[in-house]
């Protein structure tokens, strides 16, 4: 009986060993093409566009000795799929979405039972890749996947590939470019582009690639119309199951004028979730950067910067970090760290930069202050007129709901030219829907503060805009630090401006602007020698005419306009000096960039001026006309000659002599009382 259970045994065994082997000789000897119409099928169902092998398909077996476990010891099924094709959707330029010579991969016959399809590693031979996206952002590569829940899992470990071409066509963002990829002939350690850096360095280095570079890549076409070109090196392998094995990639881009190189990592590859790179950048200005990265940025001088780039993208809100940077704009350096967060209502930039040395003419593009030449090397065609003194290039205010900032920025020395008093200056800049404000906006200034707030709206057409500015403790004999009869002078000026006003440039806004403006200066000694060598040539000649070339002392000096429209009017506009007191009436028109002024001087006491009479100041800011108001001056000499005929000649020098006013109160207590009085805000007026 045993020996007839035995026999039973061995021969259910023999027949189980039979049909293993049948069954895995017809495995092997199977014609897989067969199949392929299945697959085919199969596939186009599940990304919904047409899949094809167009080649053979072939599998072969063998043991994987990187499987761990008992998945080591059963063969793998390696297979080989030639000439495949992926449809592009029917409304795409291109029929194809991308073709490949082969594909090689393989698959874990034991994860199958599991209901896992486990492939841990695909490798693509010679890919064709057309990328399109329209103006409505429809896009190739957004497949329509199947969404009907599955059982069934994918477990794609690493793609590698060799050789292909890439063309990208995107009428959103007007890109297009053809790229080529090569293999270098001989792979590039990553640390050989990419040097490590001490842990002892305030920026982290991108972190390590175990797998060097083993590909070059070309890229050229076009980028809004301007030429763009870029070239670069890459890995061979991306490791889709492995975040810890980030993939190399290695870019120089050229665009217009802008250049931007990087080197370093792609984190998680398979997600395209991050990357950590060495970043540096150039161009003719920074506002350049806006068609790249969509950041709004000034009109600057030429800058370069140098610094460590890290990402992290997300479907709905990425951040970028560019930290610990250094760079130059103009002759100015430029130091800090950046975050630009995307996500709703608006992408926001925030962070803190610095200057060391700040060169005081690099701030000029700002306000569109430069020169034409300038103007022209970063590419603003707008010309500053030869007769106007106030910078008309409108600002770009298009850009500023784009996105919001908050960036404090300080300059810590201000290289500026010898006759200007500024040491330094500190702001913290807001942007918020359209809204640009500078609160403060602060300036060292001769031994004293000009401490601002500026506040733009460019929701407006045209733009809305106020300023407050005080004026405080800046001291005379600093004003003018390369005149040295300044130096003994003990004169102190303080100050307070209000306006509001509409306009796209600073002429638009100080043309239509209302407000106020007051001065106060205590003490202090001029003479039209000091005003010549200060460069202030209207007042030499109203010193000159006044005074003649002696210094003279001032007790105080104040200045009062209001004003609309763009025209102030003064309430309040007087030198006081131990020998008489100016007077100045008249309006300063900032729409005309137009002055006009009569100065009417009174002496203190009896003193002897020589046929002295009102003067005049008219003109442009740009080309200023000071003289002598030729009706009072002839009929004092009229009355001096008539004098002279009837009585002895001494009786003439009575026409010659201002009589004084007797001891009239000293206006310098009312004045500094009267213009300490806070001046309310500006009150911005409709546009006409």
């Amino acid at each position: 009986m045993m020996k007839r259970a035995r026999r039973i045994l061995l021969g259910v065994a023999g027949l189980l060993a039979t049909l293993l082997l049948v069954a895995a000789a017809c495995i092997a000897l199977f014609d897989w093409n067969r199949a392929k119409p299945w697959i085919d099928a199969r596939v186009s169902d599940a990304i919904g566009r047409p899949f094809a092998i167009d080649g053979d398909l072939s599998v072969n077996w063998s043991r994987n000795p990187d499987a761990g476990g008992l998945s080591r010891w059963v063969p793998w099924p390696r297979f080989t799929a030639r000439d495949i094709r992926i449809a592009n959707p029917a409304w795409a330029k291109q029929p194809q979405f991308a073709t490949l010579q082969q594909i090689r991969f393989s698959l874990s016959p034991l994860a199958l039972l599991a209901q896992r399809i486990e492939i841990p590693s695909l490798q693509l031979s010679a890919p064709d890749v057309d990328l399109e996206r329209d103006d409505k952002g429809e896009a190739t590569w957004n497949f329509a996947l199947d969404q009907t829940p599955s059982q069934w899992t994918l477990a794609l470990g690493e793609i590698g590939f060799d050789r292909g071409t890439l063309r990208l066509d995107d009428a959103k963002l007007d890109l297009h470019l053809g790229i080529a990829v090569d293999p270098l002939g001989k792979p590039i350690p990553f640390d050989q582009i990419v040097p490590q850096q001490a842990t002892s360095d305030a920026a982290t280095p991108p972190p390590h690639s175990r797998q060097p570079y083993y590909f070059g890549w070309t890229a050229t076409g076009t980028y809004r119309g301007a030429k763009a070109s870029g070239s670069g090196k890459i890995g061979s392998v991306l490791a889709l199951q492995n975040a810890t094995l980030p993939f190399p990639l290695q870019a120089d881009l050229k665009l217009r004028d802008l250049h931007i190189a990087f080197a370093g990592t792609l984190i998680d590859p398979a997600r395209l979730a991050a990357f950590n790179l060495r970043m540096q950048m150039s161009g003719a200005s920074m506002s350049h950067l806006y068609a790249l990265t969509g950041v709004t940025l000034p009109d600057t001088p030429r800058f370069s910067t140098d610094g460590h780039l890290t990402g992290q993208l997300h479907r709905n809100a990425s951040t970028f970090h560019y930290d610990h940077f250094n760079g130059r704009v103009g002759g100015s350096d430029l130091h800090g760290s950046v975050i630009y967060a995307t996500g709703a209502p608006r992408p926001k930039l925030s962070g803190t930069l610095t200057s060391s040395l700040l060169r005081f003419d690099d701030l000029a593009p700002l306000i569109g202050a430069d020169s034409n030449a300038q103007k022209a090397q970063r590419g603003d065609a707008t010309k500053q007129p030869a007769n106007k003194l106030l910078p008309v290039e409108p600002f770009d205010t298009t850009r500023w709901r784009t996105m919001d900032a908050d960036v404090r920025f300080s300059g810590r020395r201000i290289l500026r030219k010898a006759e200007l008093p500024i040491q330094d200056l500190s702001t913290h800049l807001i942007l918020e829907d359209g809204v640009l404000t500078l609160d403060p906006l602060r300036f060292g200034v001769a031994g004293g503060d000009l401490d601002s707030s500026i506040a733009l709206d460019g929701r407006a057409s045209p733009m809305h805009g106020r300023m407050t500015v005080a004026a405080r403790r800046l001291q005379l004999r600093q004003l003018f630090p390369t005149v040295g009869l300044m130096k003994n002078s003990s004169g102190e000026i303080d100050g307070a401006v209000s306006l509001a006003g509409n306009g796209n440039s600073v002429a638009a806004l100080l043309g239509s602007s209302s407000g106020e403006l007051r001065l106060l200066m205590n003490g202090g000694t001029i003479s039209d020698t000091l005003m010549e060598e200060a460069g202030l040539n209207v007042a030499n000649v109203v010193l000159d005419k006044l005074f003649g070339d002696k210094p003279v002392q001032i007790e105080c000096a104040a200045m009062d306009f209001a004003g609309r429209d763009g025209a102030y009017d003064s309430r309040l506009f007087v030198f006081q000096t131990a020998d008489a007191t100016i007077d100045i009436d008249g309006k300063v028109d900032f729409a005309g960039e137009k002055l006009d002024l009569d100065l009417h001087p009174h002496s203190r006491g009896v003193r002897v001026f020589s046929l002295r009479s009102p003067l005049y100041v008219r003109g442009t800011f740009k080309n200023p006309d000071v003289g002598v108001q030729k009706g009072p001056l002839l009929a004092r000499a009229a009355g001096a000659a008539a004098l002279g005929a009837i009585a002895a000649p001494l009786a003439a020098v009575g026409a010659l002599i201002a009589p004084s006013h007797g001891n009239d109160e000293n206006p310098c207590t009312q004045m500094t009382a009267q213009l300490k009085q806070p001046i309310p805000p500006p009150v911005v007026r409709k546009a006409h």
